[in-house]
Protein backbone atom coordinates (compact mmCIF):
# COMPACT_ATOMS: atom_id res chain seq x y z
CA UNK A 1 0.00 0.00 0.00
CA UNK A 2 1.55 3.14 -0.90
CA UNK A 3 1.98 5.40 2.01
CA UNK A 4 3.02 9.16 1.61
CA UNK A 5 3.93 11.21 4.62
CA UNK A 6 2.61 15.02 4.44
CA UNK A 7 4.72 17.28 6.81
CA UNK A 8 4.14 21.22 4.81
CA UNK A 9 4.94 24.08 6.85
CA UNK A 10 2.16 27.24 6.74
CA UNK A 11 1.61 29.42 4.32
CA UNK A 12 2.42 33.29 6.18
CA UNK A 13 -0.67 35.23 6.33
CA UNK A 14 -3.02 32.41 4.80
CA UNK A 15 -3.37 29.16 5.92
CA UNK A 16 -2.00 27.30 9.23
CA UNK A 17 0.27 23.90 8.57
CA UNK A 18 -3.01 22.02 9.58
CA UNK A 19 -5.13 23.84 6.57
CA UNK A 20 -2.07 23.30 4.49
CA UNK A 21 -1.66 19.56 5.27
CA UNK A 22 -5.76 19.22 4.93
CA UNK A 23 -5.38 20.69 1.44
CA UNK A 24 -2.48 18.03 0.07
CA UNK A 25 -3.95 15.30 2.05
CA UNK A 26 -7.67 16.04 -0.18
CA UNK A 27 -5.46 16.39 -3.41
CA UNK A 28 -3.97 12.83 -2.62
CA UNK A 29 -7.23 11.32 -1.87
CA UNK A 30 -8.37 12.16 -5.27
CA UNK A 31 -5.75 10.72 -7.37
CA UNK A 32 -4.60 8.12 -5.07
CA UNK A 33 -7.73 6.88 -3.10
CA UNK A 34 -6.31 3.60 -1.25
CA UNK A 35 -3.30 5.21 -0.32
CA UNK A 36 -2.00 5.71 3.17
CA UNK A 37 -1.63 9.90 4.38
CA UNK A 38 0.52 10.36 7.43
CA UNK A 39 -0.27 14.07 7.95
CA UNK A 40 2.49 16.17 10.03
CA UNK A 41 1.68 19.73 10.03
CA UNK A 42 4.95 21.19 11.04
CA UNK A 43 5.74 24.07 12.89
CA UNK A 44 8.70 26.45 13.37
CA UNK A 45 7.74 28.69 16.45
CA UNK A 46 6.05 31.60 13.79
CA UNK A 47 2.85 33.07 12.90
CA UNK A 48 0.20 30.17 14.31
CA UNK A 49 2.62 28.03 16.29
CA UNK A 50 0.60 28.53 19.75
CA UNK A 51 -2.46 27.60 17.89
CA UNK A 52 -1.31 24.45 16.36
CA UNK A 53 0.55 23.41 19.36
CA UNK A 54 -2.86 24.02 22.04
CA UNK A 55 -4.36 21.62 19.23
CA UNK A 56 -1.73 19.20 19.26
CA UNK A 57 -1.23 18.71 22.93
CA UNK A 58 -5.03 19.58 24.10
CA UNK A 59 -3.18 22.89 25.79
CA UNK A 60 -5.42 25.84 25.60
CA UNK A 61 -4.77 29.57 23.93
CA UNK A 62 -4.65 32.37 26.15
CA UNK A 63 -6.15 35.61 24.66
CA UNK A 64 -4.00 39.11 25.69
CA UNK A 65 -4.13 42.18 24.39
CA UNK A 66 -0.88 43.65 23.98
CA UNK A 67 0.81 46.84 22.38
CA UNK A 68 1.26 46.04 18.85
CA UNK A 69 4.50 46.43 16.74
CA UNK A 70 3.34 49.62 15.73
CA UNK A 71 2.06 51.01 19.33
CA UNK A 72 -1.48 50.37 19.17
CA UNK A 73 -3.40 47.55 20.93
CA UNK A 74 -3.57 43.94 19.62
CA UNK A 75 -5.66 40.65 20.30
CA UNK A 76 -2.56 38.43 21.01
CA UNK A 77 -2.10 35.05 22.76
CA UNK A 78 -0.05 32.57 24.30
CA UNK A 79 0.07 28.71 25.11
CA UNK A 80 -0.84 26.82 28.25
CA UNK A 81 0.73 23.68 27.15
CA UNK A 82 0.24 21.86 30.17
CA UNK A 83 0.26 22.83 34.16
CA UNK A 84 3.97 24.57 34.18
CA UNK A 85 4.69 25.20 30.35
CA UNK A 86 3.90 28.18 28.17
CA UNK A 87 4.34 29.12 24.37
CA UNK A 88 5.21 32.54 23.59
CA UNK A 89 4.48 33.13 19.84
CA UNK A 90 6.27 36.89 18.99
CA UNK A 91 4.69 36.63 15.85
CA UNK A 92 1.49 37.22 17.73
CA UNK A 93 2.94 40.47 19.64
CA UNK A 94 5.31 41.71 16.88
CA UNK A 95 5.00 39.85 13.55
CA UNK A 96 5.03 41.22 10.69
CA UNK A 97 0.97 40.52 9.61
CA UNK A 98 0.50 43.12 12.09
CA UNK A 99 2.15 45.75 10.66
CA UNK A 100 0.16 48.14 8.02
CA UNK A 101 2.56 47.78 4.63
CA UNK A 102 2.49 51.72 5.02
CA UNK A 103 4.04 51.62 8.59
CA UNK A 104 6.90 49.24 8.03
CA UNK A 105 9.62 50.73 9.44
CA UNK A 106 11.80 47.97 11.38
CA UNK A 107 13.87 51.45 13.02
CA UNK A 108 10.58 51.99 14.73
CA UNK A 109 8.54 49.04 14.97
CA UNK A 110 8.89 47.51 18.68
CA UNK A 111 8.59 44.00 20.17
CA UNK A 112 7.32 45.71 23.76
CA UNK A 113 3.85 43.23 23.02
CA UNK A 114 6.66 39.91 23.23
CA UNK A 115 7.33 40.56 26.81
CA UNK A 116 3.93 41.46 27.69
CA UNK A 117 2.85 38.06 26.68
CA UNK A 118 5.69 36.71 29.14
CA UNK A 119 4.35 38.60 31.57
CA UNK A 120 1.06 37.66 31.33
CA UNK A 121 2.32 33.67 31.17
CA UNK A 122 4.45 34.07 34.03
CA UNK A 123 0.90 35.53 35.60
CA UNK A 124 -0.32 32.02 35.39
CA UNK A 125 2.15 30.44 37.23
CA UNK A 126 3.99 28.79 34.29
CA UNK A 127 7.45 27.31 35.28
CA UNK A 128 8.97 27.13 31.56
CA UNK A 129 7.88 29.33 28.95
CA UNK A 130 8.74 28.47 25.36
CA UNK A 131 9.43 31.57 23.14
CA UNK A 132 8.85 30.85 19.28
CA UNK A 133 10.51 33.13 16.96
CA UNK A 134 9.77 33.83 13.32
CA UNK A 135 7.60 35.95 11.21
CA UNK A 136 8.82 39.01 13.11
CA UNK A 137 8.22 43.00 11.83
CA UNK A 138 10.24 44.61 14.19
CA UNK A 139 14.18 44.81 14.67
CA UNK A 140 14.86 46.32 18.11
CA UNK A 141 17.06 43.14 19.59
CA UNK A 142 14.28 42.58 22.06
CA UNK A 143 14.84 45.76 23.67
CA UNK A 144 11.05 46.52 23.77
CA UNK A 145 10.11 43.62 25.76
CA UNK A 146 12.91 43.85 27.67
CA UNK A 147 11.26 47.13 28.79
CA UNK A 148 7.76 45.71 29.12
CA UNK A 149 9.41 42.88 31.96
CA UNK A 150 10.80 46.47 33.62
CA UNK A 151 14.37 46.58 32.81
CA UNK A 152 15.49 50.29 31.93
CA UNK A 153 17.40 50.90 28.59
CA UNK A 154 18.98 54.11 29.07
CA UNK A 155 20.99 56.64 26.67
CA UNK A 156 24.62 58.22 28.19
CA UNK A 157 22.25 61.22 29.53
CA UNK A 158 20.02 58.27 31.19
CA UNK A 159 16.95 58.51 29.64
CA UNK A 160 15.48 55.88 28.66
CA UNK A 161 15.21 55.08 24.56
CA UNK A 162 12.43 54.93 22.66
CA UNK A 163 10.88 52.05 21.42
CA UNK A 164 12.31 50.30 17.59
CA UNK A 165 15.66 49.26 16.18
CA UNK A 166 17.18 52.98 15.56
CA UNK A 167 16.81 53.89 18.90
CA UNK A 168 19.45 50.88 19.93
CA UNK A 169 22.14 53.28 18.62
CA UNK A 170 21.76 55.85 21.63
CA UNK A 171 21.25 52.88 24.07
CA UNK A 172 24.42 52.97 26.56
CA UNK A 173 23.07 51.07 29.61
CA UNK A 174 20.94 48.14 30.75
CA UNK A 175 19.58 48.21 34.01
CA UNK A 176 17.80 45.06 34.88
CA UNK A 177 17.25 45.74 38.47
CA UNK A 178 13.59 46.62 37.96
CA UNK A 179 12.53 42.94 36.70
CA UNK A 180 10.56 40.99 38.25
CA UNK A 181 11.67 37.97 40.81
CA UNK A 182 9.82 35.47 38.72
CA UNK A 183 12.06 35.64 35.87
CA UNK A 184 14.74 34.63 37.31
CA UNK A 185 13.05 31.68 38.58
CA UNK A 186 11.39 30.83 35.09
CA UNK A 187 12.71 28.11 32.45
CA UNK A 188 13.48 30.15 29.51
CA UNK A 189 14.13 28.42 26.04
CA UNK A 190 13.72 30.71 23.03
CA UNK A 191 13.64 28.66 19.79
CA UNK A 192 15.40 29.77 16.94
CA UNK A 193 16.87 29.65 13.33
CA UNK A 194 20.64 29.11 14.52
CA UNK A 195 21.31 30.52 10.94
CA UNK A 196 20.15 34.09 12.41
CA UNK A 197 23.16 36.07 13.16
CA UNK A 198 22.43 39.05 15.60
CA UNK A 199 25.85 41.47 14.08
CA UNK A 200 27.75 41.08 10.56
CA UNK A 201 27.58 41.07 6.80
CA UNK A 202 24.28 38.48 7.06
CA UNK A 203 23.34 40.22 10.22
CA UNK A 204 19.92 39.81 11.35
CA UNK A 205 19.51 43.51 9.74
CA UNK A 206 20.77 43.18 6.13
CA UNK A 207 19.07 39.58 6.15
CA UNK A 208 15.58 40.45 6.56
CA UNK A 209 15.39 44.04 7.53
CA UNK A 210 14.59 44.85 3.61
CA UNK A 211 11.76 42.60 3.74
CA UNK A 212 10.39 44.20 6.81
CA UNK A 213 10.59 47.90 4.72
CA UNK A 214 14.03 48.91 5.64
CA UNK A 215 15.67 50.71 2.84
CA UNK A 216 19.30 50.63 2.25
CA UNK A 217 20.38 53.25 4.44
CA UNK A 218 17.79 52.36 7.23
CA UNK A 219 19.94 48.81 7.15
CA UNK A 220 23.43 50.25 7.20
CA UNK A 221 21.83 52.46 10.80
CA UNK A 222 20.08 49.21 11.91
CA UNK A 223 23.42 47.45 11.41
CA UNK A 224 24.89 49.54 13.62
CA UNK A 225 22.59 49.60 15.92
CA UNK A 226 22.64 45.72 16.41
CA UNK A 227 26.29 46.16 17.11
CA UNK A 228 26.13 48.81 19.82
CA UNK A 229 23.23 46.42 21.46
CA UNK A 230 25.98 43.20 21.34
CA UNK A 231 28.34 45.76 22.67
CA UNK A 232 26.22 46.32 25.57
CA UNK A 233 24.57 42.59 26.01
CA UNK A 234 27.73 40.54 25.76
CA UNK A 235 29.84 40.53 22.63
CA UNK A 236 29.75 37.34 22.28
CA UNK A 237 26.32 36.89 20.93
CA UNK A 238 27.17 39.36 18.37
CA UNK A 239 27.97 36.22 15.94
CA UNK A 240 26.14 33.53 18.23
CA UNK A 241 23.95 30.50 15.83
CA UNK A 242 20.02 32.04 16.04
CA UNK A 243 20.77 35.45 18.14
CA UNK A 244 19.29 37.40 15.27
CA UNK A 245 16.52 35.08 15.42
CA UNK A 246 13.07 37.47 15.41
CA UNK A 247 14.90 40.60 14.84
CA UNK A 248 17.42 40.30 17.44
CA UNK A 249 14.47 39.80 20.39
CA UNK A 250 16.69 35.96 20.66
CA UNK A 251 20.12 37.79 21.72
CA UNK A 252 17.87 40.21 24.28
CA UNK A 253 16.47 37.39 25.88
CA UNK A 254 19.68 35.51 26.13
CA UNK A 255 21.61 38.40 26.96
CA UNK A 256 19.66 40.15 29.78
CA UNK A 257 17.39 37.05 30.76
CA UNK A 258 19.58 34.59 30.39
CA UNK A 259 16.99 32.56 27.92
CA UNK A 260 18.43 29.30 26.02
CA UNK A 261 18.42 29.27 22.61
CA UNK A 262 17.78 25.45 20.89
CA UNK A 263 17.06 25.03 17.49
CA UNK A 264 13.60 25.22 16.52
CA UNK A 265 13.56 22.30 15.22
CA UNK A 266 14.69 20.36 17.75
CA UNK A 267 12.16 22.13 20.06
CA UNK A 268 9.37 21.20 17.41
CA UNK A 269 10.22 18.10 15.65
CA UNK A 270 10.80 15.92 18.45
CA UNK A 271 7.78 15.28 19.57
CA UNK A 272 5.94 14.40 16.19
CA UNK A 273 8.19 11.07 15.77
CA UNK A 274 9.13 12.62 12.35
CA UNK A 275 11.81 10.54 11.74
CA UNK A 276 9.75 6.96 12.33
CA UNK A 277 7.16 8.70 10.13
CA UNK A 278 9.63 9.30 7.10
CA UNK A 279 11.44 5.98 7.73
CA UNK A 280 8.07 4.29 6.54
CA UNK A 281 7.16 6.29 3.72
CA UNK A 282 7.21 6.10 0.37
CA UNK A 283 6.81 10.02 -0.84
CA UNK A 284 7.05 12.72 1.15
CA UNK A 285 4.98 16.14 0.21
CA UNK A 286 6.00 19.43 2.27
CA UNK A 287 5.13 22.71 1.33
CA UNK A 288 5.84 26.28 2.55
CA UNK A 289 4.07 29.82 0.74
CA UNK A 290 7.18 30.72 -0.61
CA UNK A 291 10.19 28.63 -1.86
CA UNK A 292 13.53 30.68 -3.10
CA UNK A 293 17.06 31.12 -2.07
CA UNK A 294 16.19 31.40 2.00
CA UNK A 295 14.58 28.18 1.74
CA UNK A 296 17.73 26.22 2.45
CA UNK A 297 18.52 28.81 5.20
CA UNK A 298 16.51 26.88 8.08
CA UNK A 299 13.34 26.46 6.57
CA UNK A 300 10.96 23.22 6.80
CA UNK A 301 10.60 22.28 3.49
CA UNK A 302 14.96 21.45 3.33
CA UNK A 303 14.62 20.62 7.13
CA UNK A 304 12.10 17.76 6.34
CA UNK A 305 13.89 16.69 2.88
CA UNK A 306 17.37 16.53 4.89
CA UNK A 307 15.65 14.05 7.39
CA UNK A 308 14.00 12.28 4.55
CA UNK A 309 16.90 11.58 2.88
CA UNK A 310 18.65 9.67 5.63
CA UNK A 311 16.07 7.34 4.76
CA UNK A 312 16.27 7.58 0.68
CA UNK A 313 12.61 9.19 0.20
CA UNK A 314 11.58 11.11 -2.64
CA UNK A 315 10.47 14.38 -1.69
CA UNK A 316 8.01 17.22 -3.31
CA UNK A 317 7.86 20.83 -2.15
CA UNK A 318 4.71 22.29 -3.17
CA UNK A 319 5.00 26.53 -2.56
CA UNK A 320 2.83 29.26 -3.46
CA UNK A 321 5.54 30.88 -5.38
CA UNK A 322 8.87 29.72 -6.55
CA UNK A 323 11.67 33.19 -6.42
CA UNK A 324 14.53 33.73 -7.01
CA UNK A 325 17.84 31.14 -5.73
CA UNK A 326 14.91 28.28 -5.47
CA UNK A 327 17.30 25.87 -7.25
CA UNK A 328 19.21 25.83 -4.68
CA UNK A 329 16.56 24.16 -2.40
CA UNK A 330 17.74 20.68 -4.84
CA UNK A 331 21.40 20.23 -2.97
CA UNK A 332 19.25 20.10 0.50
CA UNK A 333 16.86 17.59 -0.45
CA UNK A 334 14.10 18.62 -2.05
CA UNK A 335 13.96 16.86 -5.49
CA UNK A 336 10.86 18.71 -7.36
CA UNK A 337 9.05 22.02 -6.77
CA UNK A 338 5.05 22.57 -7.50
CA UNK A 339 4.23 25.76 -7.96
CA UNK A 340 0.25 25.91 -7.06
CA UNK A 341 -0.92 29.03 -9.12
CA UNK A 342 -1.50 27.85 -12.64
CA UNK A 343 -1.56 31.20 -13.93
CA UNK A 344 -1.65 35.42 -12.78
CA UNK A 345 -3.91 35.96 -9.77
CA UNK A 346 -4.13 38.99 -7.43
CA UNK A 347 -2.92 37.60 -4.07
CA UNK A 348 -6.15 38.65 -2.43
CA UNK A 349 -7.90 35.94 -4.64
CA UNK A 350 -4.75 33.37 -4.44
CA UNK A 351 -5.85 33.94 -0.24
CA UNK A 352 -8.81 33.20 -0.63
CA UNK A 353 -8.60 29.92 -2.97
CA UNK A 354 -5.56 28.87 -1.33
CA UNK A 355 -6.73 25.46 -0.29
CA UNK A 356 -8.45 24.64 -3.87
CA UNK A 357 -5.01 25.83 -5.05
CA UNK A 358 -2.69 23.24 -3.13
CA UNK A 359 -5.75 20.46 -3.79
CA UNK A 360 -5.00 20.66 -7.41
CA UNK A 361 -1.39 21.19 -7.42
CA UNK A 362 -1.17 18.20 -5.22
CA UNK A 363 -2.96 16.06 -7.77
CA UNK A 364 -1.75 17.42 -10.85
CA UNK A 365 1.91 16.52 -9.56
CA UNK A 366 0.97 12.89 -8.47
CA UNK A 367 -0.73 12.56 -12.07
CA UNK A 368 2.34 13.33 -13.38
CA UNK A 369 4.71 11.38 -11.05
CA UNK A 370 2.43 8.83 -11.80
CA UNK A 371 3.07 8.54 -15.74
CA UNK A 372 6.39 8.78 -15.65
CA UNK A 373 6.24 5.51 -13.31
CA UNK A 374 4.62 3.90 -16.89
CA UNK A 375 7.17 5.41 -18.90
CA UNK A 376 9.96 2.48 -19.81
CA UNK A 377 13.31 3.86 -18.34
CA UNK A 378 15.69 5.34 -20.89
Amino acid sequence: MFRIVVAPSGFKECLDAEQVADAIQAGVRRVIPGSVVDTVPLIDGGEGSARLLARATGGTLVPVTVTGPVGDPVAAHFALLDDDTAFVEMAAAAGLSLVPPSRRDPGRTTSRGVGELIRAALDTGAQRIVVGCGDSGVCDGGAGALQALGARITDESGREIGPGGAELLRADRIDASGLGPRLSEVDMTVAVNPRNALCGPDGVARRYGPQKGASAQDVELLSSAMSNWARLLDPDLAELPGAGASGGLAAGLAGVLGARLESRFDVFLTSTDLEQRLRTADLVITAEGAIDASTALGKIPTEVARRAKRHGKPVIALCGTIGPGADTSYEHGIDAITGILTGPVALPDAITRAPALITDATARTLRMLLLGTTLPAA
